[in-house]
């Protein structure tokens, strides 16, 4: 038995941190990217001729602001009834049946399991029966994988479930659960939604899985997205296969500095860098968030952090990556020449004091914080109300600080 495990396609989810990518070509390739990966992710399952696609909820992102999302999910979903695929879905905290106002018919190849007890539905056909419960309203604090049927014997289970299974990080505890919950199921196979972050729970007779998100929506749902195919068969373990399906992607590269003799150098490497990464993404859109950290003799020429970024941004053109943001967390190495270290200390001192006084440090940001604070969080820039944000800055400074000293006339 194959199918295909997606989740969490957000269909036209507003993406953070595209006013700082400006309003050309790449924002609106970002701004469509949902919609261009659900059409691969049905591309996917009529090329790979399987019956089932399972959607492990978040389809949505909550109430559309019009019809045209429905319409759209809808139309996608009527080329897999052309096809003769069934559909079996469950909704989620971000469209569970109280945050969606508006609704359109499904094609009838889909169905939509219940929100209030678990549903079985099989498939005698295919010889799959799917179990699951989708969500009555956003926020499921309780254990609904616990009230989930045992296996029906002789055929291949299913479950599919959204939720945070062990406390997964990085996302609200909604319908929690233990892996142990779900192997005690005894299902073949168990799709997971909620959390972005593909991975798989367990492997063997019984396999759970998260799928992950379809498409990467800001700068910190990096690397590759898409679905997974599957083929499972009573008593045997699942095979499991990713596939990517994502049209624009976030990374963050890290350069590491250690050994890296002066700015040419670092450029080139950055530069190397950059083009392993756009040849990794296929020919998609690639935004990267570039850090740049270690000891190095560069450390006064990249203390320059608006040269710096220029150089870069200069390297992302000549690569076909578009850099959204530069950290540099370069510290200098020592080349015998004196330091004032009482001048060193004094900097390192105003660090250690301002990050003990958070309420200080705040205060003294207030009027800041009042006339750009909103801007910065929307764009995901930093947030002055965060004393640990406020404390990484200044350490930034005082290693900046530090670098300028140690490079002589600079």
């Amino acid at each position: 038995m194959r199918f295909v495990h997606a989740a969490d396609l957000h269909l036209d989810s507003p993406l953070r941190g595209l006013s700082r990518l400006g309003d050309g070509p790449l924002a609106e390739t970002l701004r469509a990217a949902s919609r261009r990966a659900l059409e691969n992710l049905v591309q996917l399952v009529l090329d790979e001729h399987v019956p089932l696609l399972l959607l492990a909820g978040d389809v949505y992102d909550g109430d559309w602001p019009d019809y045209g999302t429905g319409r759209f999910f809808v139309q996608q979903m009527g080329r897999l009834h052309d096809a003769g695929v069934q559909v079996v879905m469950v909704s989620g905290n971000h469209d569970a049946e109280s945050e969606i106002t508006r609704s359109l018919r499904l094609p009838p190849n889909v169905t939509m399991l219940d929100v209030a007890r678990p549903q079985s539905v099989e498939f005698a056909d295919l010889g799959v029966v799917v179990h699951g419960q989708g969500y009555a309203t956003k926020a499921i604090l309780h254990n609904l994988a616990a009230e989930y049927p045992d296996r029906d014997p002789g055929t291949v289970n299913i479950g599919i479930l959204h939720t945070s299974v062990d406390g997964q990080t990085g996302h609200a505890r909604y319908a929690p659960c233990s892996l142990a919950d779900l192997l005690a199921k005894g299902y073949d196979y168990f799709a997971l939604g909620h959390v972005h972050q593909r991975a798989v729970l367990h492997e063997g007779e019984h396999t759970v899985a998260y799928s992950g998100n379809l498409q990467g929506r800001h700068p910190r749902e990096t690397g590759p997205k898409g679905a997974l195919l599957i083929e499972a068969e009573p008593g045997h373990p699942a095979s499991v296969a990713f596939r990517e399906l994502d049209v624009a992607r976030w990374e963050h590269l890290t350069v590491s500095l250690e050994g890296l003799q002066d700015l040419d150098h670092v450029l080139d490497t950055v530069e190397e860098v950059l083009r392993s990464a756009a040849v990794s993404a296929r020919g998609r859109a690639l935004v990267a968030r570039m850090t740049l950290a270690g000891p190095t003799p560069a450390a006064a020429d990249l203390a320059d952090t608006e040269r710096t970024r220029e150089e870069i941004d200069r390297l992302g053109d000549r690569t076909g990556v578009t850099i959204e943001k530069v950290e540099v967390e370069a510290t200098p190495v020592d080349d015998g020449r004196p330091v004032d270290a009482g001048l060193l200390d004094a900097i390192r001192g105003v660090v250690v004091a301002r990050s003990g006084e958070p309420r200080v440090l705040k205060e003294e940001l207030q009027a800041l914080d009042r006339e750009m604070g909103r801007l910065l969080r929307e764009a995901d820039l930093v947030d002055f109300s965060d004393p640990r944000t406020l404390s990484r800055i200044l350490a930034q400074a005082a290693d900046s600080l530090e670098a300028l000293l140690a490079g002589g006339s600079r």
